[in-house]
């Protein structure tokens, strides 16, 4: 198959799972979220197990696996480790399908699952900051979405022969496809619209990741690095870095108080080979809650901009690391709106503090942060200017973000970074759509590389400036990169017959303009004298 009958089968079967809740009578319900999403992901972790399983021995496949003794499925075990969920037999679809016109079947398809998460939750569960884990799946799945006790066997049923239907085989495995981007823009997006949420929440414009995950990593070659995001929503930030570093070499760090988001990356990590890095999410108030205290490599970051955080403002003031992590200061509470609390300067402080000695950055910001002239805003500018710790800044065209007006540039840290800083004014660039009804900006290929390598190679006019970090502190500290634009004049050869013509032409146009000019005139004197003011009939007020 290639990469669109990959998408058509993913989408099928997520198609299929939602018609068996509609006709359930649970379409819409907030539960046939959890019921498509879980059994989704039984069906790739079933199949990536087995994928995993053949990689070990060739033979391998549903029936001979299904024989082996006891202590060789031990064995299979050990030698599949971490790069699939662990399964029993009895787990496996092909195990659990023959089954489905027992009396209580959906109560054995809850406990399978259950099962699977019980056994797997050293490394699969996500950890809170309170020291709790968020199970991989719900304990009683089907009895507590399908509230009509007649139906449960019915739902169950239907989905255990969908999912046996279809085979995710060994080509869509090796061919690295995507399966969180297509299941995430073709489903998951709908639910957090429909939930009420904000699907920025979750989504970071994929032209943003690359070209945030490009700069980043350049032409470094990393063997065993931190990749953190603070505010990692379902990862796409990560994902991006993570790929682009390679999966082997990158361990994932992070943390979002969003419970949906971090299930959403879990999801994420599973399914673009980053097991390893599940015991390292963390769902919790990043800014209260910190729960990474190690220094990172790399941090990539798409903070929220405005959120009312009064609730918790004064407890920030008695953090033990408070001074030395929020040097600039804690915003203030607005007078007319507390949801305008700008609680993203509270995560580029964060991110600062959180990088290694070497570190590097990546954080999307409202493009008034790089100019303004007072404030949280400009000292921490100033820090990263005096302590020569910037690589450089993009500011990206409006509305790339389909669900924000907002203009966001890009600010780049590199704390080893003590040359040129770059700055690139990307904002004329993009094509304008309508994306359901809100206008947005999308990036082409070509202009994602225009950008790219406008950080690998000279300045380009009216686009990029290489500045020596002293060139900012004379403008202030500003990081826009229009301000350091040189004025162009433009000149022209031409000779003295020809600029004696322009002149004649030049002159014989304003002398017909100055003709015109008094003709008005004239005739304005003329109108306004043949006016007579009637004391009876105006009066002067």
């Amino acid at each position: 198959m290639n990469s669109i009958d990959y998408t058509n089968t993913v989408k099928k079967l997520v198609d299929d799972i939602k018609a068996i809740s509609t006709n359930a009578g649970l379409g819409g319900e907030a539960g046939e979220y959890n019921l498509v999403t879980e059994t989704f992901l039984y069906k790739f972790l079933n199949d990536k197990f087995l994928y995993e399983a053949k990689k070990v021995d060739s033979n391998y496949n549903f029936e001979t696996i299904s024989q082996l003794s006891d202590e060789d499925y031990t064995y299979l075990l050990q030698d599949i480790g971490i790069k699939a969920a662990h399964l029993k037999k009895e787990h496996l679809i092909e195990s659990v399908h023959p089954k489905q016109n027992e009396k209580d079947f959906a109560k054995t398809f809850d406990e399978t699952l259950n099962d699977i998460s019980v056994l797997n939750n050293d490394i699969f569960s996500v950890h809170t900051a309170e020291n709790s884990d968020i199970r991989l799946f719900d304990e009683h799945l089907i009895n507590d979405i399908v509230r009509d006790s007649s139906k449960r066997n019915s739902v169950a049923k239907q989905i255990i022969n969908k999912l046996a239907s279809i085979k995710f085989d060994e080509a869509i495995f090796s061919a690295g496809f995507d399966f969180f981007s297509t299941i995430f823009e073709y489903m998951i997006k709908d639910y957090n619209k429909d939930g009420g949420g904000k699907y920025a929440e979750y989504y970071t414009s994929h032209a943003i990741a690359r070209v945030m995950a490009e700069i980043l990593v350049g032409d470094d070659q990393p063997k065993s690095v931190s990749v953190y995001d603070p505010s990692a929503g379902s990862g796409t930030l990560l994902m991006n870095i993570a790929s682009r570093i390679g999966t082997d070499k990158a361990s994932v760090y992070s943390q979002d108080i969003s419970q949906k988001s971090s299930n959403l990356l879990r999801m994420n990590l599973i399914l673009n080979g980053l097991t390893h890095s599940i015991s390292q999410i963390v769902q919790g108030n990043t800014i209260l809650e910190n729960l990474h205290s190690e220094k990172m490599d790399y941090i990539v970051s798409n903070p929220p901009f405005k959120l009312d955080f009064s609730d918790w403002q004064d407890q920030i003031g008695s953090l033990p690391e408070y001074s030395e992590r929020f040097f600039a200061g804690v915003p203030n509470v607005p007078k007319s709106a507390k949801d305008k609390m700008a609680i993203y300067l509270l995560f580029v402080q964060h991110i600062i503090w959180s990088l290694n000695e070497t570190g590097k950055a990546a954080v999307v910001v409202p493009t008034g942060f790089i100019t303004a002239q007072a404030g949280i805003e400009k000292k921490i500018r100033q820090k990263l200017i005096d302590n020569k710790w910037l690589k450089g800044v993009v500011s990206m065209p409006s509305n790339i973000f389909a669900t924000t007006g907002t203009n966001v540039s890009i600010i780049f840290i590199d704390k080893a970074n003590k040359d040129k800083v770059t700055l690139v004014d990307a904002s004329k660039l993009g094509t304008k759509i309508k994306d359901g009804g809100l206008q947005k900006t999308l990036l082409s290929s070509d202009e994602e590389e225009r950008i790219i390598n406008a950080f690998n190679n000279e300045a380009q006019e009216d686009f990029s400036v290489k500045l020596d970090y002293d060139e900012i502190k004379e403008k202030n500290y500003s990081l826009a990169a229009g301000q350091y634009f040189e004025l162009q004049i433009e000149y022209m050869e031409i000779t003295e017959e020809e600029f004696q013509r322009k002149m004649s032409e030049s002159m014989n146009t304003l002398e017909a303009l100055f003709f015109e000019g008094e003709k008005l005139n004239q005739e304005i004197i003329e109108n306004f004298n043949k006016f007579i003011l009637d004391k009876d009939v105006y009066t002067l007020k």
